[in-house]
């Protein structure tokens, strides 16, 4: 392995990573989101020169359960990844380094070599609830109150009493699942796991443990979980992986699975991160109060800030970031662009139940086409993109979407620009709260997702938010660049300070004072149709 800072040119010559060069070297990087893995080629300076994406299932099981199957995840990589050094774009002897990022809050339960010994559970899987409620219970939002003091005080968060996070999915294994729990030796964050599969290393990170609530966030130099509360939450101490500091090199890439990959040796590994922290730096958005806004499946407003605080009522926290001492604002809406992926497939390519044929699911760029032809404001429609239910500015998994104000003269366009609108309309409730918990205006806003491909939603954004909006270039692979720039840094490539410049932008979206009217009086409604429908949720969704 060489020393952190070096890296071996295509000559085979050890030379300082530094910043000269940084083109003609590359970072394998691994993007994990929910629906499967993308395989990237960036280069130090963040140009992706070759890419891949790949599907996964998730199969749904009863009682909440939501599961992958990780070993199908490391095949899925392994061939994406013989097949961008095949491709010749990049040498393989240019390749520096690998770094991985995606989902968190899900759990993968490994053996001694970092293999599957069972499926992982997704973050949205939900049998570890009633384990999470007998051990942290109470009245207090779900919470009993000495639980509730002692996890905000030292990590700004908590397990989720819903049991979707690593503490309800250990217990739930641990109870329910024997022979997976008796076969695991670790219990991995997905990044984490892909992580050991090409080190061999179990290593995690205060980035890549946050959703585990389980290390004292006051202290990110403290490499070690907090005693108190894995014994409070009653996971098994010895099952969690060693942590590491965020941004650091793990080791490298083990000889086997480099010569299985076409990697050369040397290669080094740098820790896995969360999404959260891979889309601020793809955005370029790093420095203090420096903003970006993802829409993807989920959604959600962040920002680097100085200091662990906690707003627990509009769940939002400031969660371990990027660099000692740094931390990340977090929150999340549980639907985004997934509504309009709903839309398209559910209310206009599906069977009409008649026995007539399922009409065409349109194309994301034929549905925001059809959208732009409505003014804004979508005739009064108003829609409420809560369709799994909602986590930020409010928590209540029981709550549901719809289109409220319909009457027979709406139209197919205005319900698909109402979607837009909605989702939009949710990125203000939740950027209000956002400001406040920053104290702080955030404008200009970066934005990224596959929601950022439609000019006709950036401005819809720029609109509703009443802030300019500024659309990284390629917005679909933002999460891929910024896991290559993350291992840029940790070679000392790159610093934090010029991320904003080497992050290109390609439109920016300002505020059409003409719709301000509109959508402030629509806006006004927003919030209300919550709190009028919220015993509703409650009564149906139990």
């Amino acid at each position: 392995m060489e020393p952190p800072g070096q890296v071996t040119d295509g000559d085979g010559v050890t030379v300082p990573a530094g910043r000269t060069g940084r083109e003609d070297r590359f970072v394998l990087a691994v993007d994990l989101g929910t629906g499967g893995p993308k395989v990237g080629l960036v280069s130090l300076s963040g140009e992706i020169a070759w890419r891949e994406h790949l599907a996964v299932e998730t199969r749904l099981l009863p009682g909440g359960g939501a599961v992958q199957d990780a070993g199908e995840w490391w095949t899925l990589v392994a061939g994406a990844t013989r097949r961008g050094l095949a491709s010749g774009v990049v040498r393989p002897e240019q390749v520096v380094a690998v770094s991985v990022t995606g989902q968190w809050a899900s759990t993968v339960p490994v053996d001694e070599a970092g293999l599957p010994v069972g499926d992982c559970l997704l973050w949205m899987d939900t049998r570890g609830g009633p384990q999470t409620r007998r051990a942290l219970g109470g009245p207090v939002e779900g919470y009993g109150p000495v639980h509730l003091a002692r996890w905000i005080r030292r990590t700004g968060g908590a397990p989720s009493t819903s049991g979707a996070d690593p503490v309800g999915h250990i217990l739930y294994l641990e109870a329910e699942e024997p022979e997976v729990a008796g076969a695991a030796r670790w219990y991995l964050e997905p990044v984490d796991y892909l992580s050991m599969r090409f080190t061999g290393v179990a290593a995690a990170s205060h980035a890549s443990m946050t959703a585990a609530w389980l290390t004292d966030n006051r202290r990110l130099d403290l490499l070690e979980y907090d005693p108190v509360l894995v014994a409070a939450a009653g996971v098994p101490a010895g099952k969690l992986p060693p942590l590491v500091p965020t941004g650091s090199v793990i080791g490298p890439v083990a000889p086997a699975v480099a010569a299985d990959l076409g990697l050369p040796p040397g290669v080094v590994v740098v820790t896995g991160t969360p999404d959260l922290h891979s889309a601020a730096v793809g955005s370029g958005a790093v420095l203090d109060r420096e903003a970006h806004l993802t829409v993807s499946s989920t959604s959600w407003v962040s920002c680097p800030v100085g200091a662990k605080k906690t707003d627990a009522l509009h769940q939002i926290a400031a969660v371990p970031g990027i660099g000692p001492g740094r931390y990340l604002v977090a929150n999340n809406h549980e639907t985004g662009g997934l509504c309009l992926q709903w839309f398209r497939s559910a209310m206009i390519g599906a069977d009409d139940g008649m026995g007539g044929a399922a009409s065409e699911v349109p194309s994301f760029e034929a549905l925001t086409a059809l959208a732009a032809g409505v003014p804004a404001g979508s005739g009064d429609v108003l829609f409420t993109p809560w369709l799994a239910g909602e986590r930020s500015p409010v928590d209540d998994r029981r709550a549901r979407g719809g289109f409220h104000n319909l009457s027979l003269r709406t139209t197919r366009a205005e319900l698909g620009r109402a979607v837009l609108e909605g989702v939009a309309y949710n990125s203000r409730w939740l950027s209000e709260a956002v400001e406040r918990f920053v104290g702080a205006r955030l404008d200009p806003i970066r934005i990224i997702g596959g929601g950022a491909i439609s000019d006709l939603w950036c401005q819809i954004h720029a609109d509703v938010l009443d802030r300019s909006v500024e659309r990284v270039a390629d917005p679909l692979h933002a999460n891929l660049r910024g896991a290559g720039l993350l291992a840029s840094m940790a070679l000392g490539a790159v610093t934090a300070g010029e991320l904003r410049d080497l992050v290109a932008v390609d439109g920016v979206f300002t505020p059409d004072r003409a719709t301000r009217a509109v959508y402030d009086r629509l806006y006004g409604e927003f919030p209300r149709l919550y709190r009028a429908q919220k015993k509703m949720f409650s009564r149906l969704n139990r």
